[in-house]
């Protein structure tokens, strides 16, 4: 009984929906997911371990009147116990976090502080939504700083190994002076990193990641009372429009001005002309039905919830949109260039299923 009240307690069946949101954030910096991506998968875990618990302990007295089935109304679990375990589950994180770098450290305290702020502060004003869509944003930018961040801020021990920013070892190259540290620092740095630790190339991800966050978010806000068409019917039209966004080429910082001929064909008079893009490629075929199974598993419900606003039916499409993020972070990672990254989340699906019949989501 104390280990299912403390599983309904942290929505452990939500929990498949975090490690993608590092890999995604990994998939976008162009690197492959290592040591930092461990530590920042282990501090969002533990990060929206205790967001759960203390969303219960702040909500314990509308918990009792609209849901007194939960833990702590129904005196499963003590308040003092739940509020313990959020503080203890945050300096884990943050632990976790500090061990990836400074860099990540500093996102996983704007990511501890906005959870924190979220629960006890925000959730029932219109800012709601919006601060957990930039918690998602944030874990998801978590995963892009902490990667590759053990690597670069230890080196190889003797300093032979290249730096961010560092002009010697064997990354440096031939030549000194200001100009060959800057070659060698835009050399080795990854795809969507500027300046060192700024996972710039995750900032587009972070923001579709962050805008079903909000969409979701909006319809939980009726999910005990119900009777709302518009805003399902909302979040509908937000996930089709994230599903096109998702669908569409990333560019990463390079290719924001790209060279005059690159994926075009030459006319005979030395101008260009736009070359049809590649079609039914096995990377766009991926990127594909991952998209197409975002949309279904959160348009399903929503379109639901909009026919028929009871408490129940919008109680599942809030279970389906947070169900949805597994393949949305898949996609993100697939459309960076990362399909095995983007299957081995997907992997993450029969789990969260097999789980949430067990536990609710919400």
């Amino acid at each position: 009984m104390t280990v299912r009240a403390w599983a309904e307690l942290l929505r452990v069946s939500a929990l498949f929906t975090v490690p993608g949101d590092a890999l995604a954030g990994a998939a976008a910096t162009g690197r492959r997911p290592d040591r930092g991506t461990a530590l920042a998968m282990g501090a969002s875990l533990c990060l929206y371990e205790a967001g759960m618990a203390l969303n219960d302990w702040a909500d314990r007295d509308e918990d009792a009147v609209d849901r007194p089935h939960r833990p702590i109304p129904s005196g499963r679990i003590a308040p003092g116990a739940a509020l313990a375990a959020a503080g203890a589950l945050t300096a884990a994180g943050l632990g976790l976090a500090a061990r990836a770098g400074r860099p990540a450290l500093a996102v996983a305290m704007g990511l501890a502080t906005t959870v924190w702020a979220y629960d006890l502060r925000l959730k029932h004003t219109p800012a709601g939504p919006a601060a957990m869509a930039a918690a998602r944003g944030l874990d998801l930018l978590l995963g892009a700083t902490a990667t590759g961040a053990v690597k670069r801020t230890t080196g190889s021990g003797s300093g032979s190994g290249p730096r961010m920013g560092s002009g010697s070892g064997a990354g440096a190259g031939a030549g000194s002076g200001p100009g060959a540290r800057t070659r060698s620092a835009a050399a080795s740095a990854p795809r969507g990193f500027v300046r060192g630790a700024l996972p710039a190339g995750a900032l587009p991800a972070a923001g579709l990641l962050g805008a079903h966050t909000y969409a979701v978010t909006a319809v939980s806000r009726h999910e005990t009372q119900g009777g709302s068409t518009t805003t399902p019917l909302a979040a509908l039209a937000a996930t089709a429009a994230l599903g096109a966004a998702a669908l569409r080429e990333q560019r990463g910082p390079g290719d924001a001005t790209p060279d005059a001929g690159r994926g075009r064909k030459r006319e005979p008079h030395g101008s260009y002309r736009p070359s049809a893009p590649p079609a039914f490629t096995a990377p766009r075929l991926l990127l594909t039905a991952l998209t197409g199974s975002y949309f279904r598993t959160a348009a399903r419900p929503l379109l639901h919830a909009a026919l028929n606003p009871s408490p129940p039916l919008t109680q599942r499409a809030v279970g389906g949109g947070i169900r949805a993020m597994i393949p949305l972070q898949a996609a993100l990672a697939a459309r960076a260039g990362a399909a095995g990254t983007g299957l081995a989340v997907m992997g993450l699906v029969p789990l969260a299923r097999t789980l949430a019949r067990k536990v609710s989501p919400t």
